[in-house]
């Protein structure tokens, strides 16, 4: 094809109404793919992402209808945010594009109510959706079906039955632009039902790159979560993973709540425990009173979106762990914003978040009287959940009131209060 600059404008134009389409029929991924960049690239066979962009070949992109391009930037940015790009190498690079391929496939087909007719191109034919078990891909991560993969290729090779990519028994018998998945199913040979479009030799790890799509995907969830279309299961999956608590919360405030009562020090730790954070010493059973908290989330401009869905991920864990929590958020930067109450996961849910500036713990401490006013009664703990990256105040501003740091980084540490990390 030449490639001449009224083609490429028209096939740049194919691409961003793709984008516009799916934006409206599909939230979640259209809101993904504003953060990709396309690309026309002659010495590609067909599509492929690297997670900076998705490049297609000019003939390849021509020949597409509409609905298919739809499907294919579909398939390239769910690679992305189920972060297959990013991992791997370490297995057998053919089984694993196959076993990639099979999970995202199946989960674009669940987010358009299993018509097979999306998935299908007229070119390459059905694209491969069903994991060696018979069932759905969706319902596994790349990883579970590669093992699946393995273990039918070893009783495929136990049993002398054809290789890699030629023959009726083969793992694939080469429909796609990499030769993977041809069109038989689990039953008479071929391990992926369907075929493959795509080049996968692009994928490479890069950690902070994965970090960048871990923060897109949390975003890209909670803002479509009431919009057009069904988040993938395998992208609900990493989300559950990134956003749940990560602290036990029945252990903390049993230790910290009690505090005052029982005269415990924070030093030194309890040893019994194996834990991220440093435990007052005590000898005997306390009952986790009618907790009334504090959480400070730090809002200053150093969080990011995902360090801020962490915050809030504990507070939510720290209330699904305690019947019998409730207290005030305070959004914190250079200053201190209005305290908001909460008393269910609900609560939480709705609240607006505050702030973008620097960052002033001793706001927090200089506004106190006007917070415990707020809540009508002195909170039990103040937890700030933070980066940690400002002065630390004297410890006499805290008034008696015990006081848990959780930090996110293992750079900082306060001289004062009890301590704990999350990633």
């Amino acid at each position: 094809m030449q490639l001449t600059d009224t083609k490429k404008k028209e096939l740049t134009q194919k691409l961003l109404f793709s984008r516009l389409r799916i934006l409206n029929d599909h939230a979640f991924y259209g809101m993904l793919l504003m953060n990709m960049k396309f690309s026309l690239d002659p010495d590609c066979p067909t599509a492929y992402t690297n997670a900076y962009k998705i490049a297609f070949s000019p003939t390849f992109l021509d020949e597409l209808s509409p609905r298919e391009v739809d499907f294919v930037l579909m398939h390239e940015i769910l690679h992305v945010v189920l972060k297959h790009c990013f991992r791997g190498l370490k297995y057998d690079q053919f089984i694993f594009n196959i076993a990639c391929d099979i999970v995202v496939n199946s989960n674009i087909l669940k987010s358009v109510d299993m018509d097979l007719s999306f998935i299908t191109l007229k070119n390459y034919g059905e694209a491969m959706h069903i994991a060696p078990d018979g069932a759905e891909g969706y319902n596994y991560t790349a990883e579970e079906v590669y093992e699946m993969l393995i273990k039918k290729a070893k009783k495929m090779a136990g049993a002398g039955l054809g290789s890699k990519g030629t023959g009726q028994d083969s793992i694939g018998t080469g429909n796609g632009a990499k030769g993977i998945g041809g069109k038989g199913n689990g039953d008479n040979g071929a391990i992926g039902q369907g075929t493959s479009f795509d080049d996968h030799s692009h994928w490479q790890e890069d950690e902070a790159l994965k970090d960048e799509w871990e923060e897109r995907l949390v975003g890209a969830i909670e803002a479509s979560s009431h919009g057009k279309g069904e988040i993938p299961l395998g992208a609900k999956r990493l989300f559950g993973e990134l956003t749940k608590s990560q602290l036990d919360w029945r252990v903390i405030l049993k230790d910290f709540v009690s505090y005052e009562k029982n005269d415990y020090s924070f030093t030194p730790p309890d040893r019994r425990y194996d834990s991220p954070f440093f435990l007052p010493d005590f000898n005997e059973e306390v009952e986790v009173p009618d907790a009334n908290l504090l959480f400070v989330v730090d809002t200053s401009g150093s969080i990011s979106d995902l360090d801020l869905n962490k915050a809030f991920s504990e507070i939510r864990g720290a209330i699904a762990d305690m019947e019998k929590l409730h207290g005030f958020v305070v959004c914190m930067d250079a200053t201190t914003y209005e305290p908001m109450p909460f008393e269910s996961v609900d609560d939480i849910l709705s609240m607006k978040v505050q702030g973008g500036g620097g960052t002033s713990f001793k706001s927090v401490f200089q506004n106190l009287d006007n917070i415990i006013e707020k809540m009508k009664a002195t909170p039990d703990m103040i937890v700030f959940i933070t980066d940690g990256y400002d002065v630390f105040p004297d410890e006499s501003l805290r008034r008696n009131i015990p006081v848990l740091w959780i930090i996110n980084n293992d750079e900082v540490t306060p001289p004062w209060g009890a301590v704990a990390r999350i990633k």
